[in-house]
């Protein structure tokens, strides 16, 4: 009797040029976030391609959460493939957003070009491809073992690179990731496919606001500049937090290696008089800015305290304050999400290191991402801890031009998932 890996491996192999047709499918949609553009039609194009499979599909929309509305409606997609008898449930998600496009392309970024072996476009890499493997990894699987138990779940998912809570975040508040529903999940997520990722660092986001009083220009003594003021902040940081973040290190296996320390990112600066519109041709007022407002992107590990880290930011805020007498300021919470990391021994983790040693006769490295991912919503709203982030790809390229992820990384990955199913629902021995 063929082993399960080597039916699997014919079964992926007989549908690669369906794998990469997908992956230029759902490359060619621009699912582009924010604001969040044609996810309902991402949705309607994958319950097409899942169907004939026997998927059952759902389509949801996340009604009242951040960003949803009518004129950008938050739309999932859940799909559900039952066994021949009952038994757990394997759940493969990914998100359907991709971010900005950007500058700096040589190829079509919605296009889906094929060229040595890559697959290119705003996507690509994360995690459209991702996704197209988990689907060709199901139809081989079903393919392979009709008869299983349990049942497969395929979900595609709005808003992960703004959050997720338009999608997973709102799929768990509404039970779809309970426990006793699902029993195991992967996310598809680029990084690599000999790695398995069993969770991420914290992050804390928030705004930072200083305040002036406006005057004429010509007159600067007469008001107080904010962007001066935030001009002390980020020399401040500079100057004592950044290199005391770079000082605190991490157990847990992130990569890369830089993100093995704490880390902090300015996302944004505004301050002063409002942009204009691209067609405003005249100049500027002349004017003190009485407002600036920065965005703080700050990464925190598992051994680091939220509290601290946010008293840290104040206690900085505080330092130029006593060395500025007019200094005003105030810090805006916006979103945390704590660190987050599934023990070695979980089932899905045991099942698809067995599933690597099989495919690519290798030990999985376990490694920790960068970055939040959807996992965070599955662990703490939807209480459910056996997941990971396996998927093809290189985690580099994700959000670069030129984005891409090659067919044989896709092609091995689906098989690894293949194989777990074949692990984790079939009753007799494989």
């Amino acid at each position: 009797m063929l082993s399960a890996d080597t039916r699997l491996a014919a079964e992926i192999a007989a549908r690669r040029a369906r794998l990469i047709a997908l992956t230029q499918g759902l490359i060619r949609i621009p699912t582009l976030n924010p604001p969040g553009r044609k996810y309902r039609e991402i949705c309607d194009y994958l319950a097409a391609e899942l169907a004939p499979a026997g998927f059952t599909c759902q389509f949801l929309r996340a009604r009242g959460a951040i960003a949803d509305s009518d004129t950008y409606p938050r739309w999932n997609l859940l799909a559900r493939r039952e066994g021949t008898r009952p038994g757990e449930t394997v759940h493969f998600n990914g998100h359907h957003d991709v971010v900005a496009v950007g500058h700096g392309w040589t190829t079509d970024p919605f296009g889906g070009e094929l060229k040595d072996g890559k697959i290119y476009g705003r996507g690509a890499c994360d995690m459209k491809g991702g996704i197209a493997s988990a689907v060709v990894a199901a139809e081989a699987f079903l393919a392979a073992f009709p008869d299983f138990s349990g049942a497969i779940e395929i979900s595609a998912t709005a808003d992960e690179e703004s959050g997720g809570y338009g999608g997973v975040a709102w799929l768990a508040e509404q039970g779809h990731f309970a426990p006793e529903r699902v029993q195991h999940v992967i996310i598809p997520e680029p990084l690599n496919k000999d790695r398995i990722c069993l969770g991420h660092r914290g992050v804390w986001w928030a705004e930072i606001e200083t305040r002036g009083r406006i005057a004429h220009g010509s007159m600067p003594f007469l008001g107080d500049s904010a962007i001066r003021h935030m001009g002390a902040v980020l020399a401040e940081m500079e100057e004592t937090l950044y290199p005391l973040l770079a000082t605190r290190t991490t157990a847990m296996p992130v990569v890369p290696e830089g993100a093995r320390s704490s880390t902090l990112n300015v996302n944004s600066v505004h301050g002063g008089e409002p942009e204009q519109d691209e067609d405003y041709t005249g100049l500027p007022a002349a004017c003190v800015a009485d407002r600036c407002t920065i965005t703080i992107d700050r990464r925190f590990l598992i051994e680091e305290d939220i509290g601290a880290v946010k008293a840290e930011i104040a206690a900085l805020m505080e330092r130029v304050k006593a060395r500025r007498p007019s200094f005003a300021y105030e810090i805006r919470d916006l979103f945390e999400v704590q660190p987050t990391m599934t023990d070695r021994a979980a089932p899905v983790v045991r099942s698809t290191a067995a599933a690597i040693e099989t495919v690519l006769a290798r030990q999985p490295d376990y490694v920790v991402s960068p970055g939040t991912y959807d996992q965070k919503h599955i662990d703490r709203i939807g209480k459910l801890r056996n997941c990971i982030a396996y998927g093809p790809g290189i985690l580099d390229l994700a959000h670069q031009p030129d984005e891409w992820i090659g067919v044989d990384d896709m092609a091995d990955a689906a098989r690894v998932m293949a194989l777990v199913l074949a692990e984790l629902l079939i009753d007799a021995p494989h």
